[in-house]
């Protein structure tokens, strides 16, 4: 990034610049290239003023969480990534006044630590997501979830950041939330509001044990991986079906390109060496797309959020 830039864009913002971010190393593959600048604003204001700039000069933004559901591509990406890991980003706070009980988030805060907070306070509303990693931001804008729920269950509010730096609130009732999706327009949600009652603490913690036994017994925890790689497809009836069973059925369990492989464990997990690159998954993927399209006809989509310079690469 030259002088010039930085200086009209970053240098009057309270902001942490690094040039040449290894950004891939951040992720749950730890794999991966560089980005161009990493920017971790220390405000709000600063959050806002740079959002504003990136879109009026057209300088591509991305936004970084935990990169628990992200591949970097070997060839690094361009523009700003931006990190929301100041204190600012990461806080939470308890409403248990009156008959409602909320809990609101920012976006960078820790999804798995907030489920912990909630059980130990005896209020139940986010248990369900036990054992997925993200940020709070994150998993709004994929609505993740899985057999126990989804996180836009028990969401009440969610606040944002367009691209003119402006804050928009949305209730619930205004967005339209789909499988693996937000359809959230603005590119940066900053904080959300959910819903909570009360339940026995004890009995809240037997379930999170409950569903992390569970998930221990299905995935691959222990592995480096992404999560889920494909979306469960629909049928023409339109009932999903599950990737991992398709790519099961197809006998690809156990398929490597270079560092990386299809689980044993979970077939729509694949695990990395340290010896991997984002090439060996971005070409494994292709391997998977190419042998299920040929066992069964089906075109499965990838659920897994993949950054390149490449246009024909990033998804």
């Amino acid at each position: 990034m030259a002088p010039s830039f930085r200086s009209t864009l970053l240098e009057d913002l309270e902001v942490d610049i690094k040039l040449d971010a290894q950004i891939g190393a951040m992720t749950y593959f730890s794999i991966g290239g560089r980005a161009d600048v990493l920017v971790r604003p220390r405000s709000a204001d600063a959050l806002s003023i740079l959002l504003k700039r990136c879109h009026d000069d057209q300088i591509p933004c991305r936004i970084l969480g935990k990169g628990a559901n992200l591949l970097v591509d070997d060839l690094g990406v361009g523009g700003l990534v931006v990190k929301l890991d100041h204190p600012c980003f990461t806080t939470s706070r308890f409403n248990r006044e009156g008959v409602a009980k909320t809990i609101h988030a920012m976006a960078g805060a820790d999804l798995a630590r907030l489920v912990m907070e909630t059980v130990r306070h005896g209020l139940d509303g986010l248990a369900s997501m036990t054992g997925i990693p993200a940020s709070i931001g994150g998993a709004i804008r994929m609505n993740a979830g899985g057999l126990y729920g989804c996180i836009s269950d028990t969401l009440s509010t969610v606040t944002c950041l367009s691209n003119a730096g402006e804050l928009v609130t949305y209730e619930k009732e205004e967005l339209s939330f789909g499988y693996r999706e937000s359809r959230i327009s603005e590119p940066l949600i900053l904080s959300a509001t959910f819903n909570l009652q009360d339940y026995d603490p004890i009995k809240l913690r037997e379930r999170v044990i409950e569903i992390f036994a569970w998930k221990a017994s299905k995935q691959p925890l222990a592995d480096a991986s992404a999560g889920c790689v494909f979306k469960n497809p629909t049928t023409q009836d339109g009932e999903r079906i599950s990737a991992g069973k398709i790519i099961d059925d197809a006998d690809v369990k156990g398929l490597s390109v270079g560092g990386a492989s299809v689980s044993m464990q979970h077939a729509n997990f694949i695990t990395t060496t340290k010896e991997a690159t984002g090439n060996d998954v971005i070409t494994l993927i292709r391997k998977i797309k190419d042998r299920i399209k040929e066992h069964s006809g089906i075109n499965l989509q990838e659920e897994l959020v993949i950054w390149s310079r490449d246009p024909e690469i990033q998804r």
